[in-house]
């Protein structure tokens, strides 16, 4: 007992011990800036004063809500332009102006009404004074010690948490209601007794949490000393869990920016993502300082997908349809037939335009007065099913549900037609799943989606006008007969070509892509005049195009492809199929494409820091920690493409051109899946070397098969070029030992002298121990056996440290040993 007594102990003075190092500021390197008792702050629009910490990064006082017209207590960052709030009291019971916060002489912090009515208060006793700290920690104290603190913010989260604060278990954030309401929402996050942080759905009204949607799996049935029992958020940027046994869980992944530069917050967001954001502490190049705060870390990664369980509305409320945005974030439609409950909150849920009556003297009129459109890819795995049956057809299915008056929609998956009650619930969109949903909405309802949505019963229609052609034939005159019989065969005909267009091009539509016409795109880049770049596998020009919904415009880049395979028809809409449905966000996401006649065109979302070979083979060297999370994203996305899409992406030709940098400095991979479109078969097989010089693995010059490991050699290069900030051959180099990188990277690997690939790097040559690290992933990538290069999801987990790296042998026979 005494031994186990004693091991304990040693786990939580470890644990104390990580803590110490995690928090960097201890508690008494903090300037006070008190408060005394009697003080207080008024509601006013002609007072806006507020109590600021000794820096005034931060401030608390009165916030007021126009839309609203009330007010809010709350701590914001101050010295930022858009004021972010962090921490709120009276979000539920706002208050009215002349309503005052007071720090009483009793040593009581109230807000109260105009009438002295008590809105909130903080519970403490003995208090001596109050102060906002640097931290965004506002504390009631007493005289006896600087450190101890009666009450604090920290101790009291709203949504949000800040560098050097911790939550305990069962601590809880709580999400906003919405984007511009302080109301509490319906998410929240804490840490459980057993260990796990989750994110769970709180019902309505609170009080039950449903089934987690986000886990963070630190919990160990086998040893309760590897549980977690604290979150630390330190000041670097990095949330972790700390295990009873004093080890560290990192939630996020390595520090992007120096927290010197930056602020950093975490919030749990109002659509249900547990957020790190950060923040430029003073105006810098590039950065829109109104809105400036970006998001560095994010889960879960598809809120759509992961919200599942039997209860709940899921992220987009009910009857919606949820599919993610560009940014990783939820985006909310309703169901053709519904509309918004709240025309101001697209998260709220939908209800039906024309209620469905299952009035006994309606029943036989289902079938006049209803039609079935189609969605594909859209599902509601938790909604109820009240029947379900085998198919011999998908009309089977659509006149199951036309005439059943309890049926709303009715989705095909597996063979198998599932029909579904109102209300449906965490619906999606899931384009990697093959499905179809029948939805029934009224006949006179013109609601119509253009991004997969179709009429079920056309070939119905089709025969119905065909049988009135027929009956006029037959009631005319012999002359005038064939002259309709001409006219109905080039109808048919005509009809018949525009309805085998449209099939062959339905496995585009059900990833709902926009599909455009040369003419539209040509007017999009004024006549393909502005040229972002040209590559292997055409030219790329910038264009603006309009949203057919909302009017708005956004910018795209247009690729406008040159060469293509033998059966090049069929391969580009094969190879556009396949690169519509993947999703991730260190992907270029695919928003259209042309197909008509020669031209063959395909529209990306647009980057709008260009290249990353812009960025590293620049004059000055770019911040190291930002190089490394750059690596890691692209290192993330091949291995999607490698390992996580149903069909495997092998690209081909990763290099510093190809991957393209978002407005927060994202590594987005492009051209992806571009390379079938140049030759017919690219996996396993041996065929044209494709690629650019420098990049290219051995195997393509031998006669050997072509697997994913050519981009795992191809991304160890861009590795060491990450590194140095240089390209991978240098003719100009006056020392002919570094013209070469990646043979000189292994010899100063050998020799121990790293520092020589990051002179004048003064970030990078203080951080020597992941300089090592990164050089070792790349010598294990660019292996001249491609049996010894590590596949791609390895490579990103040695790079985060998730495992460790063995010592590398030399890439190639043919560098000097």
């Amino acid at each position: 007992m005494k031994m186990a007594s004693m091991q304990i102990s040693i786990y939580y003075l470890l644990s104390l011990f990580h803590i110490f190092t995690i928090l960097i500021i201890p508690t008494h390197s903090q300037t006070i800036s008190r408060i005394p008792l009697g003080s207080s702050l008024l509601a006013s629009p002609k007072d806006d004063s507020s109590w600021k910490s000794p820096s005034g990064d931060f401030a608390i006082g009165f916030r007021y809500l126009d839309d609203q017209n009330l007010y809010l207590l709350a701590i914001w960052f101050d010295k930022i332009p858009d004021k972010t709030i962090v921490w709120h009291a009276n979000g539920d019971n706002l208050a009215q102006e002349r309503s005052k916060l007071e720090l009483t002489t009793h040593g009581e912090l109230k807000l109260t009404d105009p009438d002295g009515g008590t809105i909130w208060e903080a519970q403490s006793t003995n208090v001596s004074y109050g102060s906002m700290l640097d931290s965004g920690n506002f504390i009631l104290a007493d005289n006896i010690s600087s450190s101890r603190y009666l009450w604090q913010s920290f101790d009291h989260p709203a949504d949000t948490i800040l560098p050097t604060q911790e939550l305990q278990i069962n601590e809880v954030l709580s999400s906003r209601d919405t984007r511009n309401s302080f109301s509490l929402g319906r998410y929240q996050l804490r840490l459980m007794l057993e260990g796990d942080l989750v994110l769970t759905v709180v019902s309505n009204p609170p009080g039950v949490s449903y089934e987690p949607y986000y886990r963070s799996k630190i919990a160990d049935d086998n040893n309760t000393m590897n549980s977690g029992y604290r979150v630390v958020f330190n000041e670097t940027g990095s949330l972790y869990v700390v295990r009873r046994n004093g080890a560290l869980f990192n939630l996020t992944s390595q520090n992007v920016e120096s927290w010197n530069d930056f602020y950093f917050r975490a919030t749990l967001d109002f659509d249900g993502l547990f957020t790190l954001y950060s923040h430029p502490k003073s105006p810098r190049d590039g950065v829109n300082w109104d809105e400036a705060w970006r998001s560095v870390w994010y889960e879960p990664q598809n809120i759509c997908s992961a919200s599942t369980g039997d209860y709940g509305r899921g992220p987009c409320g009910f009857n919606s349809i949820c599919s993610l945005d560009s940014n990783g974030r939820p985006s909310c439609v309703c169901l053709p037939g519904f509309k918004l409950l709240d025309s101001s909150n697209s998260y709220g849920g939908c209800k039906q335009e024309i209620v469905q009556s299952c009035d006994a003297n309606n029943l036989g009129k289902l079938r006049e007065n209803y039609e079935m459109r189609s969605l594909n890819n859209a599902f509601w795995p938790s909604s109820q099913n009240y029947e379900r049956f085998p198919l011999s057809s998908e009309d089977e299915c659509n006149r199951s549900c036309l005439g059943d008056c309890n049926c709303i929609v009715a989705v095909i998956k597996d063979g198998i037609c599932w029909k579904k009650k109102l209300p449906l619930s965490n619906g999606r969109n899931e384009r990697d799943t093959y499905g179809k949903a029948l939805i029934k909405i009224p006949k006179n309802n013109n609601t119509f989606w253009d991004n997969g949505l179709e009429k079920v019963n056309n070939d119905e229609k089709d025969q119905s006008k065909l049988v009135l052609v027929l009956s006029i034939l037959f009631g005319s005159s012999l002359v005038l007969n064939f002259v309709l019989i001409a006219a109905s065969s080039i109808a048919i005909f005509v009809s018949y070509q525009k309805n085998k267009k449209l099939n062959t091009s339905s496995s585009l539509l059900e990833t709902n892509l926009r599909v455009f016409t040369f003419e539209e795109l040509k007017e999009a880049t004024n006549g393909f005049r502005e040229e972002l770049g040209r590559g292997a596998f055409g030219t790329v020009y910038k264009g603006v195009i309009t949203n057919s919904f909302s009017g708005s415009r956004s910018i795209v880049a247009i690729k406008k492809l040159e060469i293509l395979a033998e059966e090049g028809d069929k391969e580009f809409k094969t190879e556009a199929s396949v690169i519509a449905k993947t999703h991730h966000k260190n992907l270029v996401r695919l928003v259209g494409f042309c197909e008509e006649g020669p031209n063959r065109l395909l529209v990306y979302e647009f980057m709008s820091n260009g290249t990353l070979a812009s960025f590293v083979f620049g004059i000055s060297k770019p911040d190291w920690n930002k190089r490394l999370q750059i690596a890691i994203g692209i290192g993330r996305g091949i291995a999607y493409l490698h390992e996580e899409c149903t069909t495997q992406i092998i690209h081909c030709d990763i290099k510093p051109q190809n991957i393209l940098l978002d407005e927060s400095f994202t590594a987005r991979i492009s051209d992806f899946g571009l390379a079938k479109l140049l030759m017919s078969d690219q996996t396993q097989t041996n065929t044209m070397i494709r690629g650019t010089k420098g990049y290219v693995a051995p195997e393509w010059f031998r006669s050997k098969p072509v697997t994913a490991k050519v981009d795992v050699y191809s991304y160890g290069v861009l590795l060491l070029e990450i590194v140095c900030c240089r390209k991978n051959v240098k003719v100009e180099s006056e020392k002919e030992e570094e013209i070469i990188l990646t043979d000189w990277a292994y010899d100063c690997y050998k020799g121990r002298k790293l520092e020589r690939l990051i002179e004048n790097d003064d970030e990078a040559r203080t951080d020597m121990k992941r300089v090592e690290r990164v050089v070792m992933v790349a010598m294990w990538c660019i292996q001249e056996d491609p049996s010894l290069r590590p596949s791609m999801k390895k490579v990103v987990q040695m790079l985060e440290g998730v495992i460790e790296i063995s010592l590398p042998p030399c890439p190639s026979p043919f560098i000097s040993m």
